[in-house]
């Protein structure tokens, strides 16, 4: 059975937070505790698949959230353009995860149906809910369906044959992550399943959540779907730059091989 790589490509970072952004219950929660935000390409052969989409710049000036690259400039030295991209697994609807849809329009969306059902549902009356979704976002994933490039999943579900979606909950709704055969084993990439690894290890709730016991749930979930937990990657930490390898440019790092550190706590 054939393998996949798995780049992970940084377009933004946010240094000015601190741990109490980072985890609910934390005896430190005014020490510094910065942020990366990535998106993630699978390729074999001829195939390429994305993982999520990140954000544009009109975004980050609408939000105050300045980014490094746009998706597309990040996506660049990997050789893709956004025509070229097919497929796009929308882990959840988040902006940070979903606000570069409209960059890719040739792309069909694989997403859970729980996920469209919250982001289009009466939760969305809540400030508190809404406040990481952009409604513009939400309209594309709406289009994309209506123009039939839209496959839902309850549960667990194939995008390709060694790549699979399982829904987690608990961030958002319809969070998922992804399962990928690789060279090193079972890769799964948690997105916001988890977004540090200390989210995971010493399961400490991230603080925004809908939905405390999915979250805690997600993190033994996690740990079923990688062949060995330092195949298990967050959505946000700096620290995988510690632990895979990096290519050109140091933006990009290769994860498919495994990683090059051992010790993760």
């Amino acid at each position: 059975m054939s393998t996949w790589e798995v780049y992970a490509v940084k377009y933004a970072d946010r240094n000015a937070r601190v741990r109490g952004d980072s985890f609910l219950f934390d005896d430190q929660h005014d020490q510094p505790h910065p942020m990366d935000y990535f998106m993630w390409v699978l390729r074999r052969g001829a195939e390429t698949i994305l993982v999520d989409t990140g954000y544009d710049k009109a975004e980050a000036a609408e939000r105050g959230r300045p980014i490094r690259l746009d998706p597309r400039e990040a996506l660049a030295p990997l050789g893709l353009q956004p025509e070229d991209i097919d497929r796009v697994i929308v882990t959840h609807l988040h902006y940070d995860h979903a606000g570069g849809l409209h960059l890719f329009p040739n792309a069909t969306l694989y997403m859970q149906a729980a996920e469209m059902a919250y982001a289009t549902g009466p939760c969305m009356c809540h400030d508190a809910l809404r406040f990481p979704f952009t409604g513009a976002h939400i309209c594309e994933a709406v289009q994309r369906l209506y123009s039939g490039k839209l496959v839902f999943f309850e549960g667990d579900g194939e995008v390709a044959e060694g790549v699979t979606v399982h829904q987690i909950g608990g961030h958002s709704r319809g969070l998922q992550a992804v399962r990928v055969r690789t060279e090193a084993g079972w890769l799964c990439l948690a997105s916001d399943a988890a977004h540090f690894y200390e989210n995971l290890w010493s399961r400490k709730p991230f603080p925004l959540v809908v939905d405390l016991e999915d979250m805690l749930r997600g993190f033994s979930r996690l740990e079923t779907l990688a062949s060995d937990r330092r195949l298990i990657v967050p959505g946000h930490d700096p620290l995988v730059f510690d632990y895979f390898p990096a290519t050109e440019p140091e933006m990009i790092l290769r994860l498919d091989r495994g990683p090059v550190a051992g010790d993760f706590g």
